[in-house]
């Protein structure tokens, strides 16, 4: 009887490859859901704004994106915020970006002639604008801020539709949309058309 060798082959092993591919589809599950959850937050947390027109020259220029922090967790306006509303009474509830100069309780006053803006009589000091306050828009003066309002007004006073206007008047605080936090792109100079990088950053 002859006798018959058995060779034997060696086969690969498929458990180390199916592993790498499950590793793989692991990680990017992880990378998906990591994505979609940052999404998510940045939705609900910040949303990102352009800035239109003049009136918060030269803080703001026309063309620059902002990133705001949506009214979800903006919920106490303070003096000097920057903020972004929509106001049904004007232009069909078009954003506006203004700043806000006094909060539900305080009472403002305007010199029209000398270009002061006073709240709670006290004359405030504004190195952020681009012009007095001079322009008259209607409303009466003074007038103390209501429950749950906020007084805001463009830092290019000559040059602002805000809380002088009676189109806009005081803005409720549910009409906030949140506050501008950050500069993220510098709009093109309307002389030179270059952007100024220099200008990217936290806003006061």
């Amino acid at each position: 009887m002859e006798n018959k060798e058995q060779t034997s082959i060696n086969k690969p092993n498929p458990a180390p490859e199916k592993q790498q591919q499950k590793n793989v589809l692991s990680y990017l599950h992880d990378l998906v859901f990591g994505l979609v959850a940052v999404l998510l937050v940045f939705m609900l947390v910040f949303r990102v704004v352009v800035v239109s027109g003049p009136s918060m020259k030269q803080t703001l220029k026309n063309g620059d994106a902002l990133i705001l922090l949506s009214n979800v967790f903006y919920k106490s306006p303070k003096y000097g915020d920057i903020v972004v509303a929509s106001k049904d009474s004007f232009k069909n509830g078009e954003p506006i970006i203004k700043r806000v100069i006094a909060t539900e309780g305080q009472t403002v006053d305007i010199d029209f002639d000398k270009g002061i803006v006073y709240v709670d009589g006290v004359a405030l000091d504004e190195p952020y604008t681009n012009t007095t306050t001079n322009l008259f828009e209607g409303a009466d003066f003074p007038q103390t801020v209501k429950e749950g309002c906020v007084f805001v007004l463009g830092d290019n006073r000559n040059d602002s539709m805000d809380s002088r206007s009676v189109e806009i008047g005081q803005i409720d605080c549910r009409e906030l949309l949140g506050k501008a936090v950050f500069l993220v792109l510098p709009g093109a100079d309307e002389n030179t058309h270059k952007r100024e990088f220099s200008r990217i950053g936290a806003l006061q």
